[in-house]
């Protein structure tokens, strides 16, 4: 069982089995705040979900190449180096989709970002 608070100014959060007392303490004091979650609730893959999908369709190779590249703390500059000295601008039109990711280049993201290399190609 999980209770959570969250008002402006409070921010509770008690897990395990929770006394009823306790519960009904807080009900007191925070009514409508205060929400319970008892465990029951489905979590789902996200990536069996219909928003991730439409995210999915969305996505670039080059907006993966970014969120890998700021996710790992490296600057364009960085991440040329890393590549084999790629100019940093080159590396800018690879995240804006003005120039395509090559499979070669694609290969070596996957080894810097240890991630698949379908994640930096239009398939």
């Amino acid at each position: 069982m999980q209770a959570l608070v969250k008002t402006h100014r409070t921010n509770i959060q008690i897990q395990g089995d929770i006394p009823s007392r306790v519960l009904d303490v807080l009900r007191s004091e925070y009514g409508e705040d205060l929400k319970i979650y008892d465990g029951e609730d489905e979590y789902v893959e996200i990536t069996d979900t219909d928003w991730y999908e439409e995210i999915k369709t969305k996505s670039t190779p080059g907006d993966a190449m970014r969120i890998y590249r700021q996710n790992k703390q490296l600057t364009q500059e960085q991440l040329g180096k890393k590549l084999g000295n790629v100019p940093r601008q080159i590396i800018s039109n690879m995240e804006r989709g003005k120039r395509s990711i090559s499979l070669a280049t694609a290969k070596k993201l996957s080894v810097i970002f240890n991630v698949p290399v379908s994640r930096f190609l239009d398939l």
